[in-house]
């Protein structure tokens, strides 16, 4: 175990909305700062959904996905403590076209800056208390759903009715209920519908001012 003085921040917003993007973008704009490569790395709340295969009938039947109670936020929350202690840790793995966890996992050290991403990570108190900072991304329903849609189609194997069954019976609500005032946490709103590139220089330039090489 070494000492850890690094920055957490969590990006945040509903599914379809951008989220992902930015914080890739972060982790890109970070590290093309002189002396920061490898100096970050992010983790994603997917990895964190419970194994339910043997339930789950069909998209947007009896497994809401969408809900905090299908991720495993307890663990993630462990992790990141364990990360703040300077401790490496095990990330699960989910495999979204069978639902399940593989049995391996993925090793994961601390770096000067983590990344959370999630739609629901700023809706957990736990989760919150954690981070040094976070943004929300936000974007109109329409352009989630269409986003959400053809990632689901190309990526993770789902069917056309499935994927808007689900976002009808599922995510939408979720949205509403959870993700949309979950925003009030952030330190910042930002829109999915516009250019990142001016925001991400200005939070690369911020953190790197208090993260320590």
């Amino acid at each position: 175990m070494t000492t850890w003085n690094g920055r957490i921040i969590g990006i945040s917003g509903g599914s379809g909305s951008g989220k992902t993007t930015f914080a890739r973008g972060l982790k890109q704009a970070f590290e093309s700062l002189p002396g920061r490569s490898g100096h970050c790395g992010v983790i994603a709340q997917d990895s964190y959904y419970i194994d339910q295969s043997h339930i789950f009938r069909g998209d947007g039947e009896n497994v809401n996905f969408d809900h905090p109670d299908s991720l495993d936020f307890p663990l993630l929350a462990r992790q990141i403590v364990e990360l703040r202690a300077g401790s490496t840790i095990d990330v699960p793995i989910y495999d979204f076209p069978t639902h399940k966890r593989r049995a391996e996992r993925t090793r994961f050290e601390p770096r000067p800056l983590i990344i959370i991403d999630g739609t629901l990570i700023l809706s957990q108190p736990p989760i919150r208390e954690l981070l040094d900072w976070s943004i929300f991304i936000e974007a109109s329903e329409t352009v989630r759903y269409d986003r959400r849609f053809k990632r689901d189609l190309v990526e993770r194997g789902r069917q056309p009715e499935g994927i808007r069954k689900q976002f009808e019976r599922q995510v939408k609500p979720m949205h509403d209920l959870f993700v949309e005032p979950s925003k009030i946490h952030a330190t910042e709103i930002l829109s999915g519908e516009a250019g990142f590139e001016a925001h991400l220089v200005r939070w690369a330039s911020k953190i790197q001012e208090e993260v320590p090489c």
